[in-house]
């Protein structure tokens, strides 16, 4: 299920991203498609307030779509995790420090000494 969902929100993104490149920017020049008269936009069989008004509802719905599959993905593997950390299964493991092997006192650093003059 958590796949089939994965796969349809992957096409709805795609789909978001590709009906916002088209829409005609609100500064001109951005945008790839839409906008002028009736031999722009889609080859003259809509004008370009029809495919601009197209494009947005077109937009509403996929971003709609986007944010209840996010949100439904999101309910759904929250869900399916075990509630705790994964650090709560693993088991402790503490290291010691090896234990000296002789009983002698550690040797104390000798105080540097002067050069010898020649």
């Amino acid at each position: 299920m958590l796949t089939v969902l994965l796969v349809i929100h992957l096409l709805v993104t795609i789909g978001l991203i590709g009906i916002v490149l088209i829409q005609k920017s609100e500064g001109g020049a951005l945008g790839i498609g839409g906008g002028g008269g009736s031999g722009g936009g889609m080859g003259g069989f809509m004008t370009g307030r029809e495919t601009a008004n197209l494009l947005t509802r077109t937009t509403a719905v996929l971003a709609t779509l986007f944010m209840g599959l996010s949100l439904t993905i999101a309910v759904i593997s929250n869900q399916s995790i075990d509630k705790g950390s994964i650090l709560d299964s693993v088991p402790a493991q503490i290291e010691k420090a090896p234990a000296p092997t002789s009983t002698e006192a550690p040797a104390t650093p000798k105080a540097p000494s002067a050069p010898i003059a020649q």
